[in-house]
């Protein structure tokens, strides 16, 4: 094979338009003399690759490429491809289970060249933004951040580190944040400002992107979806599971899951919207902004929608649903006066509505959503909301003692007590009315700070930083 084939199949294999063993077939089905035109037209003709375009691209790069050689990685030496090793023994004195749960190795930080940008073409700097978003996910980043005047970097488990010393120049962010966009996008990010999106580079690599303009310059933040959607229990809910699976099993009412930016919120509604889709059988509308985590219909069959390609609003969204016989509605913000209005309209006409909100516990929570209204209708808004409430569960991820992060949760359980404070707005006394609730699956955040601190799962420093009991914390050495 020549050196154009060999960059071609290098640049394929890593935008995952094919893999290693069908290029191999090729191959060995059309010979080592063959051109690079046939080898792509077989590659069409045999339906592996349908995204002409992208193919055609990724051909005019590898002939630029060829003529400096070969690439560094062969993708047809058999030795480039290593056999997955098996998993090592768990150590004397641990379980398998013990080994399992062991931080999984990650791949080298990524890296990227950003002072050779001006000198790319968008061939290059398309592919090379590729694989520098998959590198970002190897590592076990959660976001990366190319924002002009600044240095490039990455967030891991909340922390944030620089990939680069080179501070990004109006150029060469624009052409950064704009490479993978069509024609139309890039139209409507100059024209507005502001874009968001979802970006797909395969079908288990997509990313939440946010556009911007700063007073530097073009900005672009980029959240890695997880591959897997994960189970309650891995999120680390288990103590509270059958908590959450009884607010889930009912078939009216409204759910908020809150959180401050960065806590899971969206993950953990990914994971309830999972389980409701293989144990119930119903119609599932979700309305997103942008759609993150695809949920393909299993016992259910799901709808899901994004503000913008699909529909204007979240509130415009919310007001066909009810039309569309949904029996589940998921929003992905509450976040205004008529999105909130419609999801408890929703909730009290026979659907079990669930939404997010940033906000950090039960009570706050509850002042947000009421005081949205003007005081004319405060009465009546706050008899419905007592009324179809089924619970509030405020989370928060925190820094953990061995590395990584560990869930931390509030969970408000609706009861009778509960509404009698909602409809006399005393939502003050939820508080002492969530203590005497344990027994019906309600926990306080500090309390379940204290918890993780005594079983050493977080330091001293962050048990003090997310408890305000003084009781709790005198507690703290």
């Amino acid at each position: 094979m020549n050196n154009e084939i060999r960059w071609f199949a290098r640049l394929g294999i890593d935008q995952a338009l094919f893999n290693r063993a069908q290029i191999l077939q090729f191959r060995s089905a059309l010979g080592d003399g063959t051109g690079l035109a046939d080898f792509a037209q077989a590659l069409i003709d045999q339906d592996i690759v349908k995204d002409v375009d992208t193919l055609e691209k990724l051909a005019n790069l590898a002939v630029a490429k060829a003529k400096a050689g070969p690439p560094a990685s062969d993708p047809f030496d058999a030795a480039e491809e290593e056999p997955e090793p098996a998993p090592a023994p768990a150590p004397p004195g641990k379980t398998q289970e013990a080994a399992k749960s062991a931080p999984a190795v990650v791949g080298p930080a990524p890296k990227f060249a950003f002072e050779t940008i001006g000198t790319m073409d968008d061939a290059t700097l398309d592919t090379g933004l590729r694989e520098l978003l998959k590198a970002t996910g190897r590592f076990g980043a959660s976001d990366l951040h190319l924002s002009t005047g600044t240095r490039p970097f990455i967030r891991k488990d909340r922390e944030i580190s620089f990939i680069s010393d080179y501070a990004l120049k109006p150029e060469d962010a624009l052409r950064l944040n704009t490479a993978l966009l069509s024609e139309g996008q890039k139209k409507s990010y100059l024209e507005h400002k502001d874009f968001d999106y979802a970006l797909a580079l395969s079908a288990t690599d997509r990313y939440r992107v946010n556009l911007m303009f700063h007073k530097n310059g073009a900005a672009g933040a980029y959240r890695l979806v997880p591959e897997k959607v994960r189970t309650m229990a891995d999120l680390g809910y288990t103590a509270h599971l059958e908590t959450i699976k009884k607010l889930l099993s009912y078939h009216n009412g409204l759910i908020l899951i809150t959180g401050p930016v960065g806590s899971g919120k969206t993950t953990t509604l990914a994971s309830m919207v999972a389980y409701l889709n293989e144990t119930r059988t119903d119609h599932i509308i979700t309305v997103e902004d942008p759609i993150e985590v695809v949920q393909p219909a299993k016992g259910c069959n799901v709808t899901q929608r994004e503000v913008g390609p699909h529909t204007k609003s979240f509130a415009s969204a919310l007001k066909g649903a009810l039309r569309e016989d949904p029996d589940i509605i998921v929003i992905g913000e509450l976040r205004d006066l008529e999105t909130i209005e419609m999801a408890v309209s929703a909730s009290e006409t026979g659907h079990l509505v669930i939404g997010t909100m940033h906000t950090s516990d039960a009570a706050t929570t509850l002042n947000r959503m009421l005081d949205v209204f003007p005081p004319a209708q405060q009465t009546q808004i706050r008899a419905s909301v007592a009324e179809s409430l089924r619970g509030v569960i405020c989370q928060r991820l925190l820094p953990a003692a061995k590395g990584g992060l560990v869930l931390a949760c509030e969970i408000l359980v609706n009861n009778t007590a509960i509404a009698a404070l909602i409809r006399e707005g005393k939502t003050t006394g939820l508080r002492n009315t969530m203590e005497t609730g344990v027994k019906e699956g309600m926990c306080l955040m500090d309390n379940v700070v204290f918890q993780l601190h005594r079983e050493g799962k977080i330091a001293s420093g962050t048990a003090l930083a997310n408890i305000t009991n003084r009781v709790l914390r005198a507690k703290i050495t």
